[in-house]
């Protein structure tokens, strides 16, 4: 639906690294857009969003937010501590008995979660969100390149078809608003397969300098990764995508550009786009 037919689309994790460009994709389309967030005050969201406050984890304060809208974009994890949400069955009631007609549920995991399967079995038109490995993890490197122009990072040969960030949400946009999407399962990547040395060359030239990829050892990540307060589920989870990634992680797929009509971003596109994180 374009302009002269605009829906009322709510996104929820609206001040994310996927609900930000949802959200000025779907203004800038012509569509009225609440934007839940925990925070209104903070949430700093183009103009013309509606920011309301609200927790997909506490459903007591959904009502309001969904209430009156078309479409809502969910995702299928707390946006606080990645956990899987729980209240599957609860959210997807709430957005029945708003009228909502039509969802997106953008997933936290390899395999479904509980709102995955709550909302498939409510009757509400929805389409799942299968993204890899985000572009923004690269952000992590931000700092040792601007001060260093070094990335220390394990797992050399660990191939990825990450994905923009604004593609998922294009993806997101494209559900919402037409149809032609119930019942899908869109397993989303980029245009290309790298790997750690591949992706620190890209951004070096990009930034027209040296960057020095440093290797470091399992144990050197895994200690890093303790040190930033990962659990030991989390710890085991991010072994085995390094180690063992199921074959989706590594498979370029065509779906972004089947279904949005626009090629997948590449890496370099958005290295410059975020290029002065990383001192550029």
């Amino acid at each position: 639906m374009t302009k002269a037919n605009p829906m009322t689309v709510l996104v929820t994790g609206a001040t994310g690294t996927v609900g930000r460009p949802l959200v000025a994709q779907l203004l800038a389309a012509g569509h009225r857009v609440r934007a839940l967030t925990r925070d209104p005050a903070k949430a700093n969201l183009p103009a013309g969003a509606e920011a309301v406050a609200g927790n997909l984890a506490d459903t007591a304060s959904l009502a309001a937010a969904f209430s009156g809208v078309d479409a809502v974009h969910l995702i299928g994890f707390d946006g606080a501590d990645f956990a899987p949400l729980t209240n599957g069955a609860e959210i997807a009631d709430v957005a029945k008995g708003a009228g909502v007609r039509r969802v997106t549920v953008l997933r936290g995991d390899v395999t479904k979660g509980p709102l995955e399967e709550a909302v498939e079995a409510s009757g509400l038109e929805w389409t799942h969100l299968a993204p890899v490995e985000f572009m923004a993890n690269a952000l992590e490197w931000a700092e040792s390149v601007r001060t260093e122009g070094v990335v220390r990072e394990g797992f050399a040969d660990a191939r990825s078809a990450l994905v923009h960030e604004a593609d998922i949400a294009a993806v997101a946009a494209t559900a919402l608003t037409a149809d032609g999407h119930a019942g899908q399962e869109y397993w989303l990547t980029g245009p290309e397969v790298l790997t750690p040395p591949e992706m620190v060359r890209t951004i070096g030239a990009v930034l027209g300098r040296e960057v020095r990829y440093v290797e470091l050892g399992v144990d050197e990540v895994v200690a890093r990764w303790r040190r930033a307060g990962h659990s030991a589920a989390d710890i085991e989870f991010f072994l085995a995508m390094r180690t063992d990634p199921p074959e989706a992680g590594y498979t370029v797929l065509p779906t972004v550009e089947e279904v949005t009509g626009a090629p997948a971003r590449t890496f370099e596109q958005w290295v410059r786009e975020n290029a002065a994180a990383f001192g550029g």
